[in-house]
Formats: C-alpha cells, structure tokens, sequence
C-alpha cells in the first residue's frame, strides 16, 4: 500500500515536471494597436535630419519598393514638347505639327532598394498641315504622323508612318514628295523625345 501511494505520488512529480502556465490576456492588458498619424513639418525636419536621405516617399525609409505612375503629367508633357517642334522647311514647301491626336501609353518611376528607375511606353499620333508649291500653285495639304509604340532607351530606332489626307488634285508623285518631307519631322521629335527622357529621369 505504501509502495502504491509512493509510485502515485512520483508520477504526479513527473507530471508536475510537464506543466506549464499560459497567461491569461485580460481585456485592455494587450498593447493598443498603433493608431496612424499624419506626420507634421516639424517630423519632416527632425527626420531629416537624423537620417541619411532616401529616395521616394518619406513613409518608405527602407527604400523597398514603390512605384508612382506619372502618365498625366508625362502625357501633357509629351504633347507640349512635340506642338513646340515649330515649322520645318523643305524644298518646295514648309510644314507644321498642329497637334497631337493621340498619345496613347503610360510612364512610371519606380524606386526600388533605394534606387531610382524610371520607364514609359507610348504611341503618338500627330497632326501635320503644311503649304507646298505644286506646278507653280501653292497647295494646302493636311495629314498624320503615326509612330508606333516605344519605350524607354528605343529612341534610336524610332520609326514614323506618314498618311495624307485626300487630297483629289494631288498626284502620286506628289504625294510621294510630300510624305518624304514630312518623314523630316523624325530627327527633330526624336530630340524632343530624347528631352522629355532626361526630365523624366530627373523628377
């Protein structure tokens, strides 16, 4: 009998041995959920000045990822880039890009392990009117710029299509003139592309 109750009382010690305390959270002994808090001027300045600057946005201190999409702003640049190409002269005639119909894509700047990248992809459809001397008779003569999409860094193999408006006194040959004129207009929208990649770099 002694020897049942001495087993009983070691296994119990065993037991004990096994046993562990789960505290019980009590309502309101949990720490509060951080609550958000708009960061004022003074935040600003104090964080500056204690830590070294990151790229992006001042929530983003890591640096992670974070991408901000800049097609309105790139879209209205673009366009007041291109409208202020100006006039080119040709043999027989001059032209201008009187507006531009569609530009169609969209530009991004990207910060990613605090470094800074930037990108877009755009199709463009321009507006061109111009004047040409034709047997001795000065025409009015109206069309398009088609350019395909293009992405960043792709500037060197930009290509344009040309199309006339109907134009019923126009012959072939002349419309072949004209088309190789207006074709002109790729160096100067080329360089004003090449400027709106520099300012996209630079935001």
């Amino acid at each position: 009998m002694a020897s049942e109750e001495a087993e009983k009382k070691q296994e119990e010690q065993q037991g004990a041995s096994y046993t562990y305390w789960v505290r019980q959270v009590k309502e309101g002994d949990a720490a509060p959920l951080p609550v958000p808090r708009k960061l004022t001027p003074d935040d600003i300045i104090n964080d500056s000045n204690s830590q070294p600057p990151t790229l992006g946005s001042l929530w983003n201190k890591a640096g992670t990822w974070e991408e901000k999409n800049l097609h309105k702003w790139a879209s209205d640049r673009i366009k007041e880039l291109l409208i202020s190409v100006g006039s080119l002269e040709f043999p027989a005639g001059k032209a201008e890009i009187s507006d531009v119909s569609k530009c169609a894509g969209d530009a991004f700047l990207v910060t990613v392990r605090n470094k800074k990248r930037v990108g877009y992809t755009y199709e463009l459809t321009l507006k061109v009117k111009g004047e040409w001397t034709i047997r001795e008779e000065k025409k009015t003569v109206k069309g398009h710029i088609d350019i395909p999409e293009f992405s960043f860094g792709e500037l060197d193999d930009l290509q344009m299509e040309v199309r006339l408006s109907e134009e019923k006194d126009l012959l072939h040959q002349d419309k072949s003139r004209i088309s190789q004129d207006l074709k002109l207009f790729l160096q100067p929208i080329r360089e004003k592309m090449l400027q709106f990649e520099q300012e996209l770099k630079d935001r």
